[in-house]
């Protein structure tokens, strides 16, 4: 057996753990991110309440490993859904991308809700939870700044078309995702016009999500699978990511 294979006791303590967190999504979808709470969750899994410290020692660790869990499998389904995709196909990864963020979603709506929905009361999520936040959305960026330079197929460093509000007042409104652009290595010199575009469409996508699934839609919305994919191919036209 190798040094590094995990012993009996870790596979155990492992093994309750995921139980503990399966009960915890569960819980999520029942009651909602802002009432879970240990002692119910240490009832389901057949613990007493004191036992689940030994695993989690707070309600916001539970929470932060939820977050963890939950970000880690949204960017591996999306992530997934568009890497077969021809790479010069933007439109088809685009939209490959963001049918896999809904699928997730509407599987998983207590999760979307602890994600993407009302900040849960006294729970301020740790530095750790970042990077796992950004997987899906990475994927996004990086499908839309690869087209940002070509001018035959997608849009121009000065964006997808002439600017409609005031070019200073978007750089100053922007800069944060701008910088963040430049940092993270998805392009050398993002136009403020360009990003605002893409901001505007990420945006856009879980907003039509979080209308869907909490019932905001209802009234107007009569074929949300339809609805869903007319918005993803308006918003890739818009990026240019496709020419009309």
């Amino acid at each position: 057996m190798s040094d590094n294979a995990p012993t009996a006791r870790a596979l155990a303590r492992e093994t309750v753990r995921a139980r503990i967190l399966a009960a915890a999504r569960a819980r999520l979808t029942e009651e909602g991110p802002a009432q879970l709470s240990l002692r119910a969750v240490a009832r389901d899994v057949g613990l007493v309440s004191s036992a689940v410290y030994r695993y989690f020692a707070s309600r916001d660790d539970l929470l932060t490993a939820l977050l963890v869990a939950d970000y880690d499998e949204l960017g591996a389904a999306v992530e997934s859904a568009e890497a077969p995709v021809d790479r010069a196909d933007h439109l088809g990864r685009w939209t490959a991308a963001c049918r896999a963020i809904r699928t997730w979603a509407t599987s998983h709506p207590g999760d979307f809700a602890l994600l993407y929905g009302s900040p849960v009361p006294g729970y301020v999520a740790p530095q750790d939870t970042i990077e796992p936040a950004s997987r899906a959305t990475h994927v996004l960026v990086r499908i839309v700044t690869e087209v940002w330079d070509d001018p035959d197929e997608g849009p121009s460093r000065t964006g997808t078309g002439p600017a409609v509000g005031d070019p200073a007042r978007t750089a100053t409104a922007i800069a944060d995702a701008v910088a963040y652009t430049r940092q993270r290595g998805f392009h050398t010199d993002p136009h403020p016009e360009a990003v605002l575009r893409l901001l505007m469409a990420w945006t856009t996508v879980f907003g039509v999500l979080s209308f869907e699934l909490f019932g905001h839609a209802v009234g107007s919305v009569s074929d949300p699978d339809a609805y869903f994919d007319e918005v993803v191919v308006h918003l890739a036209y818009d990026l240019g990511l496709a020419g009309r």
